[in-house]
């Protein structure tokens, strides 16, 4: 009888060590999740924009969307491309930027301001320079190209756009510090002016 026993003394020994494993397999996936919908949003949303560049009419990336692609930001010294939603939401924010509806319009007088988690698709800000180049096409087919500025820490309730700027302008915000979860009052800011041909 101890022979039988014995076993499942092992078993039952090693049962913590199987459960700690197991709940930290699933942190490590739910550490995944979000980065891995936000890239496999960003290939259905690709084809969305392709699609409304052919049409210039709206075009959903899957039936059930509330926003669609109404730009694609380009970063080339950094290899950045990101599909840009409509809307502003917090939902449409999970699969991509999003150009708020309070700023001004693409290309025109004014400042559009895009937004975009910080873990995700605006961790890129992290490495953006003054001066870099950011090319901005909208799905009339016009492309439009931005000089960076200096990036900036400002308080989520102390930063506003001037709509009314004479040179059309873009603005990329993300929550502070980058990289980090969480919630918190501060926001990371980079300005940049349209460069004419």
């Amino acid at each position: 009888m101890r022979m039988s026993r014995l076993p499942g003394r092992r078993y039952l020994a090693r049962l913590p060590f199987f459960l700690i494993g197991l709940v930290g397999l699933g942190m490590i996936g739910q550490g995944l999740y979000i980065p891995a919908k936000a890239r496999l949003a960003q290939i259905l949303l690709d084809r969305a924009f392709t699609q409304a560049l052919a049409s210039h009419e709206p075009t959903r990336a899957w039936p059930w969307a509330d926003a669609w692609p109404v730009a694609r930001i380009r970063v080339a010294r950094l290899g950045v491309e990101e599909i840009v939603l409509s809307g502003g939401s917090g939902e449409a924010m999970a699969f991509g930027p999003t150009l708020l509806p309070g700023g001004g319009r693409l290309g025109e007088r004014g400042t559009a301001v895009f937004a975009a988690h910080r873990d995700t698709h605006f961790e890129f800000l992290r490495d953006l320079r003054p001066g870099d180049l950011i090319e901005v096409q909208e799905i009339n087919g016009r492309v439009s190209r931005y000089r960076a500025g200096t990036g900036r820490v400002v308080r989520n309730t102390g930063y506003g756009v001037d709509r009314n700027a004479l040179t059309p302008s873009i603005a990329m915000v993300t929550c502070w510090p980058i990289g980090a979860t969480g919630r918190g009052p501060w926001r990371y800011v980079v300005e940049a002016r349209e460069v004419r041909a």
